[in-house]
């Protein structure tokens, strides 16, 4: 089977969990929601557009090979929003704030974000003419919107580098070696980026070449963009020591 392989590499990255009050954590890997989001964003499909984000949902699966979860830091966060007013309409952040003072808010929070954390993610053959492997890679080289991991203040700190691969299951397909991050020996840049020994391979539907060790539910799976509405889905997981 034919595999999309890429590689996310971020100085900062947040991968947003279910979230209630001042605490937003970030899970340790993308999830589908955040990975649905950068191929958005790389193919030009705005949120707005439900019809076509959920076309692209119905189309694509994920598997995640977890390099290193980077370093957990936190951000203490304060922002001004204006009241909530049906009749107004703030397309930028610069509208937001031209709002009175008196009808500005102050929203407190603590944020979670992985520092330089490494993932390869793998897409399997879609069999959607719409959304063939070719068509998503192009999509990735030369994206329409800038691409974010998980939060718009998370840019890709390397490239992509998307490639088509040939595999017999997410295992063998993740395991596609990618050039190196910096001009240091391999056994430096591990340290550096905190890789383990040990990876964590994450995937849905079928694995071909890995079994699940564990089954999880993350709510993760968009059902509406607009109303921030998720619903759960099944996650597996298989956790090896790595030959190096």
């Amino acid at each position: 089977m034919d595999y999309l392989v890429f590689q996310l590499y971020g100085t900062l990255a947040s991968w947003g969990v279910p979230a209630t009050g001042e605490i937003r954590r970030s899970a340790t890997h993308p999830g589908r929601s955040a990975l649905l989001g950068l191929l958005a964003a790389a193919l030009g499909i705005p949120r707005s557009d439900e019809s076509g984000l959920a076309a692209l949902a119905a189309a694509v699966r994920f598997g995640v090979k977890q390099e290193s979860p980077g370093v957990l830091i936190q951000d203490y966060h304060t922002a001004q929003v204006p009241s909530h007013n049906r009749k107004a309409r703030h397309r930028t952040r610069k509208d937001e704030l031209a709002a009175p003072r008196d009808r500005l808010n102050t929203i407190l929070s603590t944020r979670d974000y992985r520092c330089d954390g490494y993932w390869k993610v793998a897409i399997p053959e879609t069999g959607d003419p719409d959304w063939d492997l070719e068509t998503l890679k192009a999509a990735l080289e030369r994206p329409r919107f800038p691409l974010a991991l998980g939060r718009k203040a998370c840019p890709p700190a390397a490239p992509l580098a998307p490639r088509i691969v040939q595999a017999p299951g997410f295992r063998s397909a993740l395991d596609t070696p990618f050039p190196a991050l910096t001009p240091w020996d391999e056994p430096y840049e591990r340290r550096l980026l905190g890789i383990a020994p040990e990876a964590a391979y994450i995937w849905e539907g079928e694995g071909g070449d890995i079994q699940p060790q564990e089954i999880r539910h993350p709510y993760d799976d968009p059902l509406h963009r607009g109303r921030w509405q998720f619903a759960p889905r099944v996650e597996y997981w298989h956790q090896s020591r790595e030959e190096t």
